[in-house]
């Protein structure tokens, strides 16, 4: 793999979930806009950056097909660790900027929190982008949860591609549709400010 995946597996290795800058305790936020999605409960979610997220043990619990992807081994490790088995898991190890396999269920939702902003080259924004839109089903929600335009210029020692509004809308393209979107202060574990902005869509029928 590549170095990026090096300096996850550093940072997952040599942490406690609650010491990870991006830790979420609450997941009200995120929440509130997967509340909005119908049948939510039966659906597939795809989560770009999984990591150790409380919000997969939430959404298993709800009823939730997952697919759970990360491009740190360790993270996943950790993770099959806290929640064992369940055949209503696919692990993806895999750079979210690179085809998907072929194998990958469609998804009804995808959620990404704070894992698009790390990708800096135009190539691979585009990519990514490319990945959400052949991830979903015509009908389903994205909801993507980014560093703003205000906000810090790095996080995790690297830097960082932030989003307005109106550029994330342009990249989602004419496919999708913005239902909502929030700015939001997320309070990082040691208690430092981090503007994010929620942005949630839907992908037209065609």
């Amino acid at each position: 793999m590549t170095t990026t995946n090096k300096h996850w597996n550093d940072i997952f290795s040599a942490n406690d979930d609650q010491e990870l800058g991006w830790y979420e305790g609450d997941l009200s936020q995120t929440l509130k806009f997967i509340d909005q999605v119908p049948q939510h409960r039966s659906a597939t979610v795809f989560l770009p950056g999984a990591g150790t997220s409380l919000l997969v043990d939430e959404l298993l619990a709800r009823g939730c097909d997952l697919i759970l992807n990360d491009i740190s081994d360790k993270a996943l490790d950790k993770l099959k660790n806290r929640i064992g088995v369940d055949d209503r898991l696919v692990w993806l190890h895999h750079d979210i900027f690179k085809a998907l396999p072929d194998n990958i269920p469609q998804s009804d939702l995808w959620i990404d929190r704070a894992v698009l902003h790390f990708l800096l080259d135009e190539g691979a924004i585009n990519k990514y982008f490319e990945n959400l839109n052949s991830a979903l089903c015509q009908g389903g929600y994205a909801l993507l949860a980014e560093f703003s335009i205000e906000g810090a210029s790095m996080c995790a020692g690297l830097e960082l591609h932030r989003y307005s509004i109106e550029e994330m809308t342009e990249r989602m393209g004419e496919d999708f549709e913005l239902v909502e979107y929030e700015k939001y202060t997320f309070i990082n574990p040691f208690g430092d400010p981090r503007p994010y902005i929620y942005a949630f869509y839907r992908k037209n029928n065609g």
